[in-house]
């Protein structure tokens, strides 16, 4: 099937020209023809573009050819997207959303479709963290024997590295101290036999923006970076969600421990491993906005991750 004409939407048009080099450039020209022959390819109808869509993905809504509803997804090729195809394999619908298709190669997947209107955002906080947690379990199991997946000590081996050169920024001058706070308990996490022997399929990139509802379960997750670890490194990235309205509640530092204490108490993790990996990636992720160029998001995860 030839597919109507469409334009890549706005959001991913500007994240990848500010996040990446001139080859995000070329990617974006090639997209609208790539898109063209994965319909063609799978025997799809498009319906719709998903707008605002992804940061670095394209997602069409899509009919098969039987009638059925489904989402096709062509993601950049950055190296963190590399294995979402795998996860949602081994998951096969169990918290997530259904792979229907891949091709690896040009980071093309036909997924089951979410409702993208109803992200668990759009229930109150405390609603959103308790659903959320509650996917977020469906996804802890055991990864598949000789799995493609980075370990979390690997990759945070690579974002200490990276933490040590934004740590130099002139811009990060006043942060150093919690830099080094952030880069000494990863430290002191890695070193801790926990983080080898929990050996869980994580999501690592799970917040309330990347679960859908759904008509087959209330809830599926979507969008996964996967990695092999720990659960409080997952829990982490949770435990960051919806900064805006952490910071202007009354007490944000209370309330910001408080949120922690009870996401470690229902996930039953240690509350100081969960607080060590959310200021770490906190950190981590205030350094990198700084680094592109997203001053709003920085001041928001470096306030966070001092509250800490």
């Amino acid at each position: 099937m030839t597919a109507p004409g469409f334009s890549v939407p706005a959001r991913l048009k500007d994240t990848v020209r500010r996040w990446t080099s001139d080859a995000g450039c070329e990617w974006l020209d090639a997209l609208p023809g790539l898109a063209a022959a994965y319909l063609d390819r799978w025997e799809l109808s498009l319906e719709r573009v998903c707008e605002p869509g992804g940061q670095i993905s394209l997602v069409l809504l899509v009919r098969r050819a039987d009638g059925a509803p489904a989402a096709l997804k062509i993601g950049y090729p950055d190296p963190e997207g590399e294995q979402e195809h795998a996860a949602l394999a081994h998951w096969d619908g169990h918290g997530a959303v259904r792979l229907l298709e891949a091709a690896p190669d040009d980071r093309a997947m036909l997924l089951e479709r979410a409702n993208s209107e109803v992200p668990l955002r759009s229930l109150p906080e405390s609603k959103a963290m308790l659903e959320a947690l509650g996917t977020l379990r469906l996804l802890w199991v055991a990864p598949p024997e000789d799995h493609p997946f980075t370990s979390v000590p690997d990759y945070v081996a690579d974002l200490r590295e990276i933490l040590v050169r934004r740590r130099e920024m002139p811009a990060a001058a006043e942060l150093r101290p919690l830099v080094d706070e952030a880069l000494e308990l990863s430290a002191a996490l890695l070193d801790d036999a926990t983080a080898r022997e929990e050996r869980l399929l994580l999501h690592g990139d799970y917040h309330h923006g990347n679960v859908l509802a759904s008509e087959r379960s209330p809830w599926l997750a979507i969008d996964p970076k996967p990695l092999v670890g720990e659960r409080a490194y997952d829990l982490a990235w949770l435990a960051q969600d919806r900064l805006e309205t952490l910071a202007g509640s009354p007490g944000p530092q209370a309330a910001a421990r408080r949120r922690l204490q009870r996401l470690a108490a229902d996930a039953a993790v240690d509350p100081e491993r969960l607080r060590g990996w959310t200021l770490f990636r906190s950190v981590e992720a205030g350094l990198w906005s700084l680094d592109v160029g997203d001053t709003q998001h920085a001041s928001l995860y470096l306030e966070f991750a001092a509250m800490l």
